[in-house]
């Protein structure tokens, strides 16, 4: 395991922060970290990081105990927080080579290895203005970049595209993916959901400082509810065709909303029971206007889960 936590706990004065966390996350995996805001998700990083002592419980990252071993872990983690924290008056390349030099790679080490990083987070147009001439997206990418100076191999990405509008999320996506493939193993904190459905191998759900789920994405969904065809017709009076279709084809109880003219209902046979709701429908002479199959949504997971919406 990359990253281990057993009973984790923080407590501010009779408050407790995080409440008894355990976490397991494989060696070149994401593990997405979900919960509502205050639930838990930064001071579990910072502990993780050791940026933050825990005052109970165990967690050891990349084979080394946060507590104890906290020197041997900051060499081989790389951490990005919510805020960007570059150096506005260095250009992109200056603020890279100083992190190298800072870690000791020496000069000429540290000057190919900001080339590179500039290159894989397509910073290499920018790289020699000031960092504050720089867009929101290319200053989470920037602060990506520095994180990654020292080749870690655990990577904490506390909210990383907080702010960023979709393509510079999109972009910041493909990075981490490709460090994942490289073997790097990434926890990842964010609030938005489709995030953690592209990118995380498995998700906890944090609320009030405890997981309260754990799994994959397909597995939380299917937690929360099952898969169900949902039947839009063209006119009202298609309703009671589309329900006796329904009725015959699936084992479950058809759903009715008048308002939005469809007809929706559970499904447990696969392609066998979509092929013969069609048969039915076409059967009834339903004029169907949308057939589609509806998934739930980690939206639905998390809300269902924590009692709140995102």
């Amino acid at each position: 395991m990359a990253i281990q936590a057993e009973g984790l706990y923080k407590h501010y004065g009779q408050a407790r922060a995080i409440d008894g966390v355990d976490l397991a996350v494989p060696a070149g995996t994401v593990l997405g970290l979900l919960g509502p805001n205050g639930a838990g998700k930064t001071t579990t990083v910072r502990m993780l990081s050791t940026l933050l002592e825990p005052d109970g419980g165990y967690a050891r990252v990349a084979g080394f105990d946060v507590v104890r071993q906290a020197a041997e872990v900051r060499r081989r983690i790389g951490l990005a927080g919510q805020y960007a924290a570059v150096d506005d008056v260095l250009t992109g390349r200056e603020n890279l080579v100083l992190i190298g030099t800072l870690v000791h790679l020496g000069r000429r080490a540290a000057r190919d290895r900001a080339a590179h990083l500039l290159d894989l987070l397509d910073l290499a147009g920018a790289a020699d203005r000031p960092a504050r001439t720089y867009s929101g997206g290319m200053r989470r990418r920037l602060d990506l970049a520095a994180c990654l100076v020292a080749t870690p191999s655990v990577l904490f990405l506390d909210e990383p595209t907080t702010g960023l509008d979709p393509v510079s999320r999109m972009a910041l996506w493909s990075v981490v993916r490709e460090l994942v493939s490289d073997g790097v193993t990434v926890l990842l904190t964010t609030q938005y959901l489709e995030e953690a459905d592209f990118l995380a191998d498995r998700i906890a759900v944090i609320e009030s400082g405890r997981v309260i789920a754990e799994g994959t994405s397909d597995e939380l969904k299917r937690k929360v509810g099952e898969e169900r065809l949902e039947v839009s017709v063209a006119r009202v009076e298609g309703i009671a065709g589309a329900v006796a279709a329904l009725g015959r084809a699936a084992t479950g109880e058809p759903t009715v909303d008048t308002g939005r003219r469809t007809v929706s209902v559970a499904l447990d046979g696969g392609m066998e029971s979509i092929a013969s709701v069609a048969k039915e429908l076409h059967h009834e002479g339903v004029d169907v206007a949308d057939f589609a199959l509806r998934r739930p949504t980690l939206d639905d997971v998390f809300v269902t889960l924590t009692g709140k919406s995102t």
